[in-house]
This record gives structure tokens, sequence and C-alpha cells, in this order.
């Protein structure tokens, strides 16, 4: 009977690296993935010179419906319901280091293309009297209220609790999450670019 020390290593890896190892277990990951394939909804649109591209499409689908439901939920829980994702935007960004901001101020920074979705967002907003209007000049302008900014700083609270302690918990570095959003912004004006190229067909 072989001794123990004979005996094959039931962690051993055909990929190199220590399974116990972080660079062991990204090997294996990597291999279950090529065994697998690309993560994605649309095969067809998988199939070209980038599937990756296709997999961070998907991840934007996930991610953007799981923010939206949550970016409302959380205001609701602030005190303000009945608000739409693009409501709860245009919300904050109104609020951003306190200054009023242009309706193409706020277009600008939230890259939408669509200003009478912000317009309509305003209006509501200034119904539930969180945001007021004013005026610079002939520019009409929007500012947040004295309760337009208790809403943000309670959803602030809300999701420091809820959001932010459970990102911290999985060890994720911020440096890393920064690292991804630079990403993130820079493929999105290669999709801008195409967006006007397809409009130009």
């Amino acid at each position: 009977m072989a001794a123990d020390d004979d005996r094959p290593d039931r962690n051993d890896t055909p990929l190199g690296g220590d399974a116990a190892t972080p660079r062991g277990a990204a090997d294996r990951a990597r291999a279950r993935h090529t065994a697998v394939g690309p993560i994605v909804s649309s095969g067809h649109l998988a199939a070209g010179a980038m599937p990756a591209l296709s997999e961070i499409e998907f991840g934007m689908v996930m991610y953007i419906h799981a923010f939206n439901r949550w970016i409302v939920r959380c205001m609701a829980a602030a005190g303000v319901p009945d608000l739409s994702p693009l409501d709860v935007l245009v919300l904050h960004n109104v609020n951003h280091r306190a200054k009023a901001k242009t309706l193409s101020d706020i277009c600008l920074v939230l890259n939408i293309e669509d200003t009478h979705t912000v317009a309509y967002a305003l209006k509501k907003l200034e119904r539930l009297k969180l945001v007021k209007s004013g005026r610079r000049g002939k520019e009409k302008l929007a500012a947040i209220t004295p309760a337009g900014e208790a809403a943000c700083r309670k959803y602030a609270e809300i999701r420091e609790a809820l959001l932010v302690d459970s990102v911290l918990s999985t060890g994720v570095e911020g440096a890393a999450l920064s690292e991804v959003a630079r990403r993130i912004r820079s493929l999105s004006g290669h999709y801008d670019q195409a967006a006007r190229a397809a409009a130009s067909l």
C-alpha cells in the first residue's frame, strides 16, 4: 500500500499554480470560464471578434436593472416614494455640490440625449418641493430645497448602511472599483461614437 506522501494530491491542478493560492484559484476560474464559454444574453452577438464585449454588455444590463431597483427603493426608504430611477438621479445631481443647475448641465453630466425626460423629472421634483426653479439671465435653473437636501442626506445614510457596508465586506478595494469605473466611462465614449455612426447609415 502506497504511503500517503506517494499519493497524488487531490488538489493538484494542471493549470500551474497552487490551488490554495489566489493565482491557482484564478487559473481554475479561467479554465471553467473557457469550458463554459462567455456568459452573455445574446450568443449571436458574442460570436464576433470580441466575445468579452458581449459579457460586459450582459453584466451592464444586469447592473443597470439592479441599480435602478436599488435607487428607487432606497429613496422610498428615505421617505420619498413613487420616484422613477431618472427622478432619483436628477435629484441627486441637482443636490451635487449645492450648486444650481441648468437643464443642459444635468443632461450633459448624466449623458442624457432626450432633454424632455429630464425637464419632466424636474417638474415632478418641483411639485414635490424637493427642487425649486430660478433664473440666471435667460437660463432657467434648478436648485435643491431643504426638503430635497434632507432626502438626499437620508438616502446617503441608508446607502452606507445597506449597500456600502455590504460591498466592503467582500474585501474589494476602492482602487479596483475606480479602475472599473474608469474603463466603463471610456467604453461609453466608444458606444456614443458608434451610435453617431449608426445614425448616419
